[in-house]
């Protein structure tokens, strides 16, 4: 096996028409939304003018964000004035002061903390590494949002004492590794400093970690996984590799084996069993992190690959087949495991 597959332009172009629909459907939608009183009643294109599709906040974004990096990758797209109008649309100076002051209501101190707010850092970091004119507009109108989530990040790493080790929305170790990404790459030295204290402080010890445990039944992603996307951002090639070895120390016998072994999703129309088509592509990104990040020599980076592979060929036609419950975001996973 050992294939190495990427973003194919056309994947890229069926994943965007999927996008550009989904950012434009109000309706049905999931808000978290704490209200103060009935003057806080509003549909979600009052409350988010920016990221109101999707079926929820967080997918709006990193649907932005998906459409973002396919077209920085296939600038040649049959979509692409389609991305770009829809970016220009949304993207506004005026609906990033709407979606600034709802963050800033009181009752909304914990929205999207802290999927959320790390998918909103992505999409920033997108823009602001991309070369391109209309990048750099979208970057400006919304770094009033980015600078906002900063602080709420900082703010939040000041009190947090403990990770969250699920393998749903609040993972630590999955916001953290988008945290770090933005700060290295957006000169964030202040966001970048205490994510890396953080890491440490709740990672570096881990070692024999129960991954057989996995999968629980509404995964999307890997809590073991994922920890080790991150925590190969925080050491070198050669302290990760030495910090994999105690935390997965099973790897080399391929153990456990449900670890490398894609799940199975018994039914796409439940909005949390087609959270497996999620995990498939979101161990498929792990994994090749994993590989990419092992010396050349080392054997489990091969093993990582295979297993990469074999958990992308398990979701991918799920990706743009089924229920609006898994096609409104799974989308994003699959750009993120062929692009990493």
């Amino acid at each position: 096996m050992r294939t190495n597959p990427t973003l194919t332009r056309a994947q890229a172009s069926r994943f965007a028409r999927l996008a550009l629909t989904n950012v434009e459907r109000e309706f049905p939608h999931k808000l978290d939304h704490v209200m103060a009183g009935t003057e806080d009643v509003a549909a979600p294109r009052a409350l988010h003018p920016a990221f109101f599709g999707s079926f929820d906040w967080h997918s709006c974004v990193h649907a932005h964000w998906m459409l973002a990096r396919a077209l920085r990758t296939h600038g040649d797209l049959p979509e692409a004035a389609r991305i770009r109008a829809a970016l220009d649309a949304h993207l506004t100076r005026t609906n990033i002061e709407v979606e600034l002051a709802y963050f800033e209501r009181p009752q909304s101190r914990a929205f999207e903390r802290s999927y959320g707010w790390a998918w909103l850092l992505k999409l920033a970091e997108e823009l602001a590494c991309w070369s391109d004119v209309d990048a750099h507009r979208w970057s400006r109108d919304l770094s009033p949002l980015t600078y906002a989530v900063v602080e709420r990040y900082l703010a939040w790493l000041r009190f947090a004492s403990y990770p969250i080790r699920h393998g749903i929305h609040a993972n630590t170790a999955f916001a953290l590794a988008f945290a770090f990404d933005y700060a290295c790459h957006c000169d964030a030295q202040r966001l970048l400093d205490p994510v890396v204290a953080k890491a440490l402080t709740w990672y570096a010890a881990d070692a024999d970690v129960p991954a057989a445990w996995e999968p629980s039944g509404t995964d999307f992603l890997s809590p073991t996984l994922t920890e080790a996307t991150l925590m190969r951002r925080i050491y070198d090639r050669d302290e990760f590799s030495a910090w994999l070895t105690r935390f997965l120390p099973g790897i080399e016998r391929i153990a456990p084996s449900s670890l490398f072994t894609p799940v199975e999703v018994s039914d796409r129309s439940d909005p949390f069993i087609v959270h497996l088509d999620g995990l498939n592509l979101a161990r498929a990104w792990c994994w090749r992190e994993i590989a990419a990040a092992l010396p050349a020599a080392d054997a489990r980076a091969a093993l990582a690959r295979d297993a990469a592979t074999a958990h992308l060929a398990a979701s991918l036609p799920a990706v743009t087949r089924g229920d609006y419950v898994g096609t409104h975001w799974l989308a994003t996973f699959a750009v993120l495991a062929l692009t990493t």
